[in-house]
């Protein structure tokens, strides 16, 4: 068997869970490829939405939804997305790191992962595993947890990180057609450099970036 890859995406609005567009037309072709080659046992989805004290997993069969989103119209509270979930499987990553990782049944699946889901397998035929970020560990620890947990790509689990690399509603335009910041193009492209390079100084320590403004750094 084969290492799985590891996958980050990002999720944008909840309206990607219907409209069509180049961005959801990208993730569609990124599951029909995946899943050409691979078919997973399950997916733990590491939520830039579920910031929790400690790190926490979702340790149910049937995991709930999550509609962490306020005044979008009916149909986005009416949504499901039909993946189970594995509690079996999220007992064994967490017997992995029982110091670090808890089993939890307070969260669900949130719309960090079922826009990426939805427009990745709509089917929502393997079992879904969310994972919290924890707001008091510092991006070394979340790197060093990464590592940790990378055993189970060899073990047919396929994880997917999902946020957005900038975002900030303080700078948000309400235009559609408006055209993205200088600032925020060139640090899109020093950090995909990063990742191509394998330069991880520069991701674990991004907030030492000299493109990102003061005041976004915290945010």
């Amino acid at each position: 068997m084969s290492r799985l890859p590891a996958i980050f995406a990002g999720h944008g609005s909840p309206y990607n869970l219907y409209d069509q567009s180049p961005f959801t037309k990208s993730l569609q072709d990124l599951g029909d490829d995946l899943f050409k080659r691979y078919k997973p046992d399950a997916i733990v989805i590491i939520s830039a939405h579920w910031m929790t004290t400690g790190t926490h997993l979702t340790g149910e069969d049937d995991p709930k939804m999550e509609y962490d989103y306020y005044n979008f119209p009916k149909k986005f509270y009416d949504y499901v997305y039909p993946a189970k979930g594995s509690a079996k499987i999220a007992k064994k990553i967490s017997q992995l790191l029982p110091d670090i990782i808890n089993l939890s049944d307070e969260w669900g699946i949130d719309h960090a992962a079922t826009i990426i889901l939805e427009n990745m397998i709509p089917s929502g035929e393997i079992p879904v595993i969310e994972l919290s970020l924890d707001k008091q560990k510092s991006p070394q620890d979340h790197f060093e947890l990464g590592q940790k947990l990378a055993k189970f790509r060899d073990e047919n689990i396929l994880f997917i990180g999902s946020g957005n690399l900038i975002h900030t509603f303080r700078e948000l335009s309400q235009d559609i057609h408006a055209k993205p910041f200088e600032w925020a193009v060139e640090l899109d492209a020093t950090q995909k450099q990063a990742i191509d390079s394998y330069d991880i100084d520069l991701l674990v320590n991004y907030e030492k970036n000299p493109l990102i403004p003061t005041r976004l750094s915290n945010e």
